[in-house]
């Protein structure tokens, strides 16, 4: 037993490298924003980690095109009853710091959520909204999902101001019974 314990200790401090080693190279390969082969190699090896873990990072907060507006997306749900409900996803400037830190993958989730590239998620994200929504005695009947943006733009003094918000539909999902099981 104290073999097989002390071969197991002299295989962790090699292991916990070859991990950090990784995740250093990884990381750095995904966020540098230069594009040579070999980092774009690296970066087509570790996507589909990357995105199953949450650590992607995408340069759209930061030059040369920083996102110019606030968003945010809702579920305007209807009930078997006729009550409504509008039920918000975490939206990152009304959570303090410790929830920021656990929740910033709903901000990356949502601004996924919006591309027209990944419609196919909408009708899943309606019915889990569904799902955890619904009770036995009055079950969700409908729920719109609706993105709602108010653009950034310079104001006359030179800041920025935000304009007015707007909403954009993304889908209104008729929930099946099957939905909520």
């Amino acid at each position: 037993m104290d073999q097989a314990r002390s071969r197991m200790n002299a295989l962790k401090r090699p292991l916990i490298s070859i991990f950090l080693a990784f995740h250093i190279v990884a990381i750095t390969c995904w966020c540098i924003p230069i594009d040579i082969p070999a980092i774009g190699i690296v970066r087509k090896l570790v996507r589909p980690y990357f995105l199953w873990s949450g650590l992607f990072q995408s340069w759209d907060m930061f030059a040369p095109s920083p996102k110019s507006a606030n968003t945010y997306v809702e579920a305007q749900i209807v009930y078997q009853d006729g009550t409504r409900e509008v039920f918000t996803l975490p939206r990152m400037e009304r959570l303090s710091l410790s929830e920021k830190f656990f929740k910033e993958r709903y901000r990356k989730f949502t601004d996924n959520l919006v591309d027209e590239r990944f419609d196919l998620l909408l009708t899943d994200v309606a019915r889990h909204i569904a799902r955890t929504k619904s009770s036995p005695r009055n079950p969700v009947k409908l729920v719109v999902l609706v993105f709602n943006f108010s653009f950034i733009a310079p104001g006359p003094d030179g800041s920025l101001v935000s304009q007015p918000w707007d909403q954009h539909v993304l889908l209104g999902y008729g929930v099946r019974p099957e939905d909520l099981r």
